[in-house]
């Protein structure tokens, strides 16, 4: 549970700092800071991205005592790719052409993707070893250092490039004063083997891959509204984008902190049978939680942007987060309900295929659908590849015999999310403000939980009702 809590700290202190990002660095100066940030995302993903899978799918307290293989092969893997970074960069900055991004820009994103990639890896192994404590001062750590340094930076300099330096200040930091924390002793590089470092490249390079390419759509999407209109459209564009993004992230990856585990652990402890039965109860509680979600999230939004988005990017904000809602509720089934499937399994190659068909759909809807004032046809392009690629994902993953949710389950949740849909529709209509806001969530969550308790959907009753009465004896 500490690690749950951690966790949503983490999200709701991110979503914060980029709100705080957005307000004082302006819609220009922003557009800057998200394509940089969309440039660091490609980057870690690319290099270090297989490293924090890795550790959440093969290491454990267990591994860390048998196997120190496993987290040397790991390390020493992390500071070759970060080497191989670093001279990259140097030959490309005396040799390269140059570009018309702003070169520091670029250089803080790369060092980004190092420092952030680092943390997460530290992170996973965390978690992947259940210290709920460090992972707790971890995040404390993190977050306090971002509000300071990222949020102070944007808020006296109102400057894309000090906010960034104020990330790799914070992120490294983190990492440096838990470094004995970390440490495994019996881990020296001279351990790593390179038959270790080419089995987890070959479990993770798949996902790696599909992962980059989802990435890249809205890299590619923001150079096309930077270069066609202007940075100050590309900023109204990701802030919706980043934070409907952060936000199903935050949900998703609180749940997958936990249920990914179980199922690993249900792997580890008693095979493969139990194992894919965990993925298809977690597919159904991602479902039951992600889909009232972003429902709920269409009917509050003129109260959320009037309380929480800075002014200067009302009235473009809902415009293009409507837009790009189907493709984020897409996004989240594909990363924490579906992919576990493939990752369970140790066949991640298809997760490759349905990330090419994003591609390719967002390719063809772009080609068809008509420019206009704004990057709306951006947006919907956008939305409609990821939703591709879940129709793809399922589609892949039915060939491997998994067990899907029960269909009593997706049933609920859809009457349940219906239900909780007729009584929020009269409230749209309302006086944007906290007190509309209030009555929205109350309601909502109300009629939604009431129907997911009703239903049992995925079990939730039970374990409501098993939690409430450890919390009575707990206390008794």
């Amino acid at each position: 549970m500490k690690v749950l809590v951690a966790f949503l700290a983490n999200s709701l202190t991110n979503f914060v700092i980029g709100l705080l990002v957005a307000k004082y660095l302006g819609p220009e100066e922003y557009g800057r800071f998200a394509l940089a940030f969309s440039i660091t995302a490609v980057v870690q993903t690319a290099l270090f991205d297989w490293l924090r899978l890795s550790a959440t799918r093969f290491y454990s307290s267990k591994v860390r005592e048998t196997q120190p293989v496993v987290r040397a092969s790991l390390d020493l893997s992390f500071w070759c790719m970060t080497g191989g970074l670093a001279l990259t960069t140097l030959l490309f900055g005396l040799f390269g052409p140059t570009l018309d991004f702003n070169g520091d820009l670029l250089l803080l994103a790369l060092l980004i993707a190092v420092v952030n990639g680092l943390y997460d890896y530290s992170t996973a192994l965390v978690r992947a070893r259940f210290e709920d404590g460090l992972y707790w001062r971890l995040v404390f750590v993190k977050n306090v250092l971002s509000l300071a340094l990222t949020g102070g930076g944007a808020l006296l300099f109102h400057s894309a490039a000090v906010a960034m330096t104020g990330v790799v200040i914070a992120l490294a930091g983190t990492v440096v004063a838990a470094r004995a924390s970390l440490a495994d002793t019996h881990a020296r590089p001279r351990a790593a083997r390179r038959q270790m470092v080419a089995a987890l490249v070959g479990y993770s390079a798949p996902i790696v891959a599909a992962h980059l390419l989802y990435q890249a759509i809205p890299l590619a999407t923001r150079s096309v509204v930077a270069d066609v209109y202007d940075f100050a459209e590309t900023g109204q564009f990701a802030l919706a984008f980043d934070l409907g993004m952060r936000a199903i992230q935050a949900l998703g990856s609180a749940l997958d902190v936990l249920l990914f585990q179980i199922a690993v652990a249900a792997h580890e402890n008693h095979g493969s049978y139990r194992a894919r039965r965990q993925v298809g109860r977690n597919m159904a509680i991602v479902l039951a939680l992600l889909l009232p979600a972003c429902v709920g999230v269409y009917y509050v939004l003129p109260s959320i942007e009037l309380l929480i988005v800075p002014s200067q990017y009302r009235g473009p904000f809902s415009h293009y987060l409507d837009l790009q809602l189907p493709g984020l509720f897409a996004m989240g089934m594909i990363l924490f309900g579906v992919n576990p499937v493939f990752q369970i399994a140790k066949k991640t190659a298809p997760m490759i295929a349905a990330a090419l068909v994003a591609a390719a759909a967002g390719l063809a809807l772009l080609a068809v659908l008509p420019w206009g004032k704004d990057a709306s046809n951006l947006a919907l392009a956008q939305c409609g590849a990821y939703v591709a690629a879940l129709v793809a994902t399922l589609i892949f993953a039915a060939r491997e015999n998994p067990f899907w949710p029960r269909l009593r389950d997706i049933a609920a949740t859809i009457a349940a999310t219906l239900g909780m849909a007729l009584a929020l529709a009269p409230l749209r209509d309302l006086e944007p403000g906290i007190a509309t806001l209030l009555l929205q969530i109350g309601l909502g969550g109300a009629i939604y939980g009431g129907l997911t308790l009703a239903f049992d959907t995925a079990g939730l009753r039970g374990e409501t009702l098993a939690w409430v009465k450890r919390r009575q004896e707990q206390t008794s």
